[in-house]
């Protein structure tokens, strides 16, 4: 039998913070609009070179659910999905899955995964492009709420007195 002792539990949290945090902003930069990525990609100073790995290329995927959100799992159907990977000068690897086929895309979010794992493009990266699409998010989120708010109808009971 193995005991975890507090040095392996700090040497294992730090790295499944940094896998976290990786998959946040792969997240973001798969949901963001093309034209964000491409205004950020033009505000970069000194673009930095990348050799690409895997050229973006477009297959499909089977999406998975579940009956009631906890039932058994069935096959829904199938989803178009676009891929790239790239590797920075320095050595990082850059990787992108995003929805549709939109190949510039999956390109752009695959350099900007490898460029977030460079400390001197980090925060400005962060700055400039990752909060500008959760924001966009939010207000998309926002939006929807809305227009769902304003459908919604309220059922009530009255209550008599007693016949």
């Amino acid at each position: 039998m193995t005991h975890n002792t507090s040095s392996d539990v700090t040497s294992i949290a730090p790295e499944a913070a940094q896998i976290a945090a990786r998959q946040s902003w792969m997240a973001l930069l798969a949901r963001s609009q093309l034209q964000r990525l491409e205004n950020a990609w033009a505000d970069l100073d000194g673009k930095p070179e990348y050799a690409v790995l895997r050229a973006p290329e477009t297959g499909m995927v089977m999406v998975r659910a579940r009956a009631g959100g906890n039932g058994g799992q069935f096959n829904m159907g199938e989803m178009t999905v676009t891929r790239c990977a790239v590797r920075t000068q320095q050595g990082h690897l850059g990787h992108s899955y995003i929805t549709g086929r939109d190949k510039r895309h999956a390109m752009l979010a695959a350099v900007f995964d490898a460029l977030m794992q460079e400390p001197t493009h980090r925060k400005h990266i962060e700055a400039r492009l990752l909060t500008p699409i959760c924001e966009d998010l939010a207000q998309a989120r926002n939006n929807v709420a809305s227009k769902v708010a304003a459908t919604r109808v309220d059922f009530f009971t009255l209550v008599r007195g007693n016949d």
